[in-house]
């Protein structure tokens, strides 16, 4: 059962990590940029500080 488990992890895991790159490979730059702009400017919330 644990190595069924595991093989079936992998695969997904494998399978989220073509999907991310085949989604990156369509983004445009200007669009990400266009999406942080939108964001409001504020203190971050605490817990969130760098």
């Amino acid at each position: 059962m644990f190595i069924t488990t595991a093989v079936s992890e992998k695969i997904s895991a494998l399978k989220t990590e073509n999907y991310l790159r085949e989604r990156a490979k369509r983004a445009k730059k200007g669009d990400f940029g266009k999406i942080l702009n939108r964001v409001p400017t504020r203190e971050p919330m605490p817990g969130d500080e760098i």
